[in-house]
């Protein structure tokens, strides 16, 4: 079986995880990760940005830090991942669901400014498989608002738009290091925070509501209970693990847009007139290989190109369900239809992607798919 994904390792995780641990401290905010924090500020330039225990940690850092309250509400994508809106509906928010694009799953910006209201408190954006949702456009209603922007970066590291970062656009940006992503640690996040603003607080926030690390400044004579948090700094173990990957990182996305390339490459000239789309890249975002999908017609059809790729020992998978019709928000959603974003999560299916895929398995997995369809 081609499985899935492959979490690939380089060889130097263990040894970093070993010299951690002969630090004597293996608890948050060590050697290595203010290594990582060093790594993402300079190559990236972000302004500040705190080591997480996962996305899902710094998307609810960035619900705290804007004071989302209850009945306030939040703008998102109705095709993503739990956790873009969990985090603040665990404020209280009301989440109002917006449609991708018909030829994109990002986030559509003329939904976004149709759905604002005087209780609209944030836009919550996906940059979706690491393309870049249209910002320059969803900057402008933002700011023309007053509402502040978090990115859902968790599948965008080393991802563009015209030129800058994603997670450096918006107030927050927020990156996963999950083992389905690009760069791992097993599990593991990151908060970057672009608004001078929010930095203090946000050390307080993740060191559990205390000044803990004011203290160890030396900006305070002792620490204490000062705001509310909790504890959501990762182990230096963690970190470990993930700067071994950093130090890899151009290795790493070299050969993932390769894989890329050839999946496009065999498919699109394949599958050009029948009704399987490949996915659209703008002009304004980069490419870093973070999956590669289709689009099906139907749900039908999907399943079935599934069933035929397990049949030849190759495991594809479909993605997200529309989260304005999961069974926790169904009876929430009184607003329009997402017909987009349903289709999304009929049609698309997600094949093979991990470093350790080789060309010649990817060009086995395109001859069963144009088997298949052609």
């Amino acid at each position: 079986m081609i499985p899935f994904n492959k979490p690939y390792l380089n060889g130097k995780e263990l040894a970093n995880i070993a010299e951690a641990a002969a630090t004597g401290k293996i608890s948050g905010d060590g050697y290595f990760t203010k290594k990582c924090h060093d790594f993402f500020e300079y190559r990236y330039g972000f302004k500040k940005v705190l080591m997480t225990t996962s996305c899902t940690d710094a998307l609810e850092m960035a619900a705290i830090l804007l004071d989302i309250q209850p009945c306030d509400e939040v703008i998102a994508p109705s095709y993503t991942f739990v956790s873009t809106v969990n985090a603040f509906a665990l404020r209280g928010a009301k989440i109002i669901f917006a449609d991708s694009y018909e030829d994109h799953p990002n986030i559509d910006p003329a939904q976004i400014e149709r759905l604002i209201t005087s209780n609209t408190k944030a836009i919550v954006v996906v940059h979706y498989a690491g393309v870049a949702c249209d910002m320059d456009r969803i900057m402008e209603i933002a700011n023309r608002f007053n509402i502040p922007v978090v990115e859902d970066a968790a599948q965008a590291i080393d991802s563009f738009y015209n030129g800058k970062p994603l997670g450096s656009i918006g107030a927050f940006g927020t990156f996963s290091f999950h083992e389905t992503k690009n760069i791992i640690a097993g599990e593991g996040g990151m908060l970057v925070i672009n608004d001078d603003r929010y930095i203090h607080r946000a050390e307080i926030i993740r060191e559990k509501g205390t000044n803990r690390s004011s203290f160890f400044r030396g900006e305070v004579a002792k620490y204490g209970w000062v705001d509310i948090g909790s504890s959501f700094l990762p182990s230096d173990l963690i970190a470990a693990f993930l700067y071994a990957q950093l130090e890899n990182i151009d290795t790493i996305q070299m050969k993932r847009k390769a894989i890329w390339e050839r999946y496009y490459e065999r498919l699109s000239a394949a599958l050009m007139g029948s009704d399987i789309s490949l996915p659209i890249m703008p002009d304004y975002a980069t490419n870093n290989a973070h999956m590669f999908y289709l689009v099906c017609k139907t749900l039908e059809q999907r399943t079935s190109l599934i069933s035929h790729l397990r049949e030849c020992s190759i495991h594809a998978v479909f993605h997200y369900l529309s989260l304005h019709k999961s069974e926790y928000y169904i009876n929430k959603y009184d607003s329009d239809a997402l017909p987009y974003s349903d289709s999304y999560s009929d049609c698309l299916v997600r094949l093979p992607m991990f470093y350790e895929l080789e060309l010649e398995q990817v060009d086995f997995i395109c001859d069963r798919i144009i088997e298949n369809i052609v």
